[in-house]
Formats: structure tokens, C-alpha cells, sequence
């Protein structure tokens, strides 16, 4: 088995096995797969022309993710499960959706058993929800806004491009100072990942936008095509002391750029309470449940 570290040079490949993926999981991306890869010890693997994503510990894959290409999957599924009886390693399969397992369950009837992480779990967006804010759960965003169109009737939005992202990252830079100064080992990884995402977005067919205020760069947010249905928000930045900025830049962006899909995924709140709590008062469609797979015990 040929294990593979995501990169710049293995893009053309994870791309050709992507597109034919239809789960709307953020994990899905060859663009996320290369960012975090360093953070969460990240790496792939193809098996019966599948491609399949896998953390490894020492050198050593310990779980893997469910296979994603144009072939039953089944039998890429089957090429796991004899990694882990000739490795002699417990079977673990992670970030495992409910349509992934049914076909598990369906194969194998009682020999698996999942175990959801509320954590891990998506959130996704209407397209139209996110656009409007129309309806009464959504009073408090239209407020927001109105604020921040009172004291900035003459922003800008703007597309990120090779002109203003600079000013997106000099942002991301104040944000870290002001909200890591402790120097928090996630926010820094945070923060070097969205620089490397800014500077390469044309690279990985990324989109982004801005707000500019008085001149200045207030918000920005950045991400990419996950399927063909539904586009996942990888970073969304603004200043705390701009009331309104969060909002503006999740409707504009939505609004302008956003109308061939139907759905939005906004990743994980990863069990903080704030994030899930903003989060949830946009009032999401769904959630895109994720687990860990692991083989039912008999005695």
C-alpha cells in the first residue's frame, strides 16, 4: 500500500478522484487534505482505483476514510479491512457519513457499529437562506446588517484577487494578534494555513471576497466547489469592533458569488461553544453527521 503525503504535485490526482465525490463532508477536498495535512498527520492511499484518506501514527495508517471515486466502493472497502487483519491493528474508519455506512451495514449486516461525533458534524445552509435572511429566525442577522449599512453606507465588496489579498492576510494577522495572544498552537496553525490558502487559492480553484470599509479591509471569507450542489466556506475572517462585518461578508459573499449552488457548508464548530452557537443562529438546514466505524465486538 502506497501511502501519499497531499500536495501542490498530487492535486491533478486527488482532483480526478473528487469529482466524482457526492458527499458534502468538508474532508472531501483537495484543498483542505493539503492544508491540515501536517496538523492531523494526513496522508492517501488508492485502492481499486478508489481514492481513500488516511491519518497515520509513526509512519503507520491507523484509520482510514471511506472510499470515494467511480467504482463500487465495496471493494476498496474490502482492501482496508485486509490492511488492518494482516497489520493485526484494530479496524477504524473515520469521518464516516450515514449514506457511507448504510452501504457498510448493507454489505456486512451487525459487523460494524458507528459512533457519531456531534463535534465533527457539518453545517449546512440554503443557498437562499443565507442570501435573503428572510424570516423571523433570522430578525437579528438582518439587524446586523442594518448596522453596519448605517455607519458604512459606502463599503465595497470586492473579490479576492492578486491586487487585495495581501490586505485579506494583514487582517487575518490583526485578528491573530488580538484573539491568540497567548500564541494557542491551533490558532497559529489556523492563521499559517490561511496565508498559504490566500497566497494559493487560484491554484486550488478557490474563491474568495471582501468587505472594504472607509478603505480598509473589514472581512473576508475564502473557499471551493466541494460538489457539485454545494460549496464549503473553508475560512471566514472579520474585526470583532466592526458591528455587523461577520454578517455582511456571509450575505454579500453568498449573494454574489454563491447562486449556482444550493447548498453551503460551513465545517464544524469542533465543540466550542461559541462558534456553535453563532453557527446555529443561522438556522442551518442540516448537519452533516460524521463517526467513527469500528468492528462489532462478539465474544
Amino acid at each position: 500500500m502506497d501511502i501519499i503525503r497531499p500536495s501542490i504535485e498530487t492535486k491533478e490526482l486527488l482532483d480526478h478522484y473528487l469529482q466524482y465525490n457526492h458527499y458534502r463532508g468538508c474532508e472531501f477536498s483537495a484543498a483542505n487534505s493539503l492544508f491540515w495535512c501536517d496538523f492531523y498527520q494526513t496522508k492517501f492511499t488508492i485502492l481499486e482505483d478508489m481514492l481513500v484518506f488516511c491519518r497515520v501514527e509513526d509512519g503507520i495508517p491507523t484509520s482510514f476514510t471511506f472510499p470515494i471515486g467511480e467504482h463500487d466502493p465495496k471493494d476498496a472497502f474490502d482492501r482496508v479491512v485486509d490492511y488492518f487483519e494482516q497489520s493485526n491493528l484494530p479496524f477504524a474508519m473515520y469521518m464516516v457519513e450515514p449514506e457511507m455506512f448504510e452501504m457498510i451495514e448493507r454489505w456486512y449486516p451487525g459487523q460494524y457499529q458507528i459512533e457519531y461525533d456531534r463535534d465533527s458534524a457539518d453545517y449546512l445552509y440554503r443557498q437562499e437562506s443565507l442570501a435573503t435572511l428572510a424570516g423571523k429566525k433570522l430578525h437579528a442577522k438582518r439587524n446586523h446588517i442594518n448596522r453596519f449599512l448605517e455607519n458604512y453606507p459606502d463599503y465595497q465588496y470586492e473579490r479576492i484577487n492578486g491586487k487585495n489579498w495581501k490586505e485579506c492576510l494583514e487582517l487575518e494577522e490583526a485578528w491573530a494578534r488580538e484573539n491568540n495572544p497567548e500564541h494557542d498552537g491551533d490558532k497559529e496553525n489556523e492563521k499559517a494555513v490561511i496565508a498559504y490558502a490566500l497566497a494559493h487559492r487560484k491554484m486550488f480553484g478557490m474563491i474568495g471576497g471582501l468587505i472594504r470599509a472607509e478603505g480598509k479591509v473589514v472581512a473576508f471569507t475564502l473557499g471551493e466547489r466541494l460538489t457539485e450542489d454545494t460549496f464549503d466556506v473553508h475560512f471566514e475572517k472579520a474585526y470583532a469592533d466592526v458591528q455587523g462585518a461577520y454578517a455582511m461578508i456571509n450575505r454579500e459573499f453568498v449573494r454574489r458569488e454563491l447562486s449556482d449552488y444550493t447548498y453551503i457548508n460551513r465545517e464544524e464548530d469542533m465543540g466550542i461553544p461559541g462558534l456553535r452557537q453563532a453557527k446555529l443562529s443561522y438556522q442551518p438546514d442540516s448537519l452533516v453527521e460524521k463517526g467513527i466505524v469500528t468492528k462489532t465486538w462478539t465474544p
